[in-house]
């Protein structure tokens, strides 16, 4: 396989682009904010830039003194910001909160079947019952992973661990080796059985990071090991040439969509050069659609498990998005990974 080439100084400023952006955004303390600073740690881990972190100590800070809100599934993705915030600063009140959202997971998060997590929000309007999301993934699945080792609890690690093999069973298609956008359990169906953009990108790049943490003498460790290794096959023959993929990885006719797509190429740079031809054209694609003052173009709004693929191809993606500025800084950190190990 070729070897990658890129400008390494251009992907630095491209992120101080877009860190500088995600700050001059408005977030509550919710997924979208969670998603966004999950993004901003991956940047400072690349580029150890102490200022992307001051930023975010200064957001987190204002926020834990105000009050936290009513926690969620997806709401305890800032638990992500937390353990990074405790790596760097070591103040305790980043992981005595970070255990509160794990205790919530563990203890009072609504479940069903094998202890699967409802897709549960912070909105009192939005009920999901027995539903399942592929975005639980990366919210609460991997969030336990990582406090599960962080804090070597093994009940937090081996959670999160039940919500990758239960969302697999639930969500990857035996077929295809795509992940479902959702699952109703009380139907017994995938409800619109859409294999959107974003929803693998949720279940790929989490699955990539789960095998950093999972040792491979652990039985998970092949589960999921073979379940990315499928899925990821699958989608790199489903690319678009500007290296990109569709809101609807299946559909060409749908639009292309840049936060899944930088989710989904971040996973694939986690294989080394085997996917070198893909993750070229990826780099390339997913820099074009970023603006000078450090916009993610082309994002789809925040998107419910839609009716029919006629409501997936009509969600707006003109705004910018904090998931698209985390999933792009998360690209773009494991793209200057490369430096360290460029096979």
């Amino acid at each position: 396989m070729p070897t990658l080439v890129f400008d390494e100084q251009r992907i630095e400023q491209v992120i101080d682009q877009v860190v500088d952006r995600t700050f001059r955004m408005d977030f509550s303390w919710d997924w979208p904010g969670g998603v966004a600073f999950y993004g901003v740690c991956e940047a400072y881990a690349a580029t150890g830039k102490k200022n992307y972190m001051e930023q975010l100590k200064a957001w987190v800070d204002e926020n834990m003194e105000a009050g936290l809100p009513k926690l969620s599934v997806n709401g305890v993705s800032i638990g992500h910001s937390l353990l990074s915030l405790y790596e760097v600063y070591g103040d305790e009140r980043y992981i005595e909160t970070a255990k509160e959202m794990a205790e919530f997971l563990t203890q009072d998060a609504q479940r069903f079947g094998n202890g699967i997590f409802q897709h549960t929000v912070n909105s009192e309007t939005y009920n999901f019952p027995e539903q399942a999301w592929v975005d639980t993934m990366f919210m609460a699945g991997y969030f336990l992973l990582r406090i599960g080792v962080m804090l070597d609890r093994e009940d937090y690690f081996e959670d999160g661990l039940r919500q990758y093999h239960g969302h697999e069973d639930f969500l990857q298609d035996p077929v295809t080796n795509l992940y479902y956008h959702g699952w109703d359990n009380i139907a017994g169906n995938h409800m619109s059985g859409v294999f959107w953009c974003r929803g693998n990108a949720w279940a790929a790049i989490t699955m990539a990071r789960a095998l950093e943490l999972v040792p491979v003498t652990h039985p998970s460790f092949m589960i999921i090991e073979g379940s990315l290794r499928d899925q990821l096959s699958a989608l790199v023959r489903l690319q678009h040439e500007s290296g990109l993929w569709h809101t609807i990885t299946t559909d060409p006719q749908s639009p292309l969509e840049t936060s899944g797509s930088a989710g989904i190429a971040a996973a694939l740079l986690t294989k080394g050069r085997i996917y070198n031809k893909y993750t070229q054209k990826s780099i390339d694609g997913i820099l074009s659609k970023i603006t000078e003052d450090g916009t993610v173009s082309g994002v789809s709004a925040g998107t419910a498990v839609m009716k029919d693929t006629a409501g997936y191809k009509g969600v707006p993606d003109k705004r910018i998005q904090g998931w698209g500025q985390g999933l792009a800084l998360t690209f773009l950190a494991e793209v200057l990974k490369i430096r360290k190990n460029p096979y």
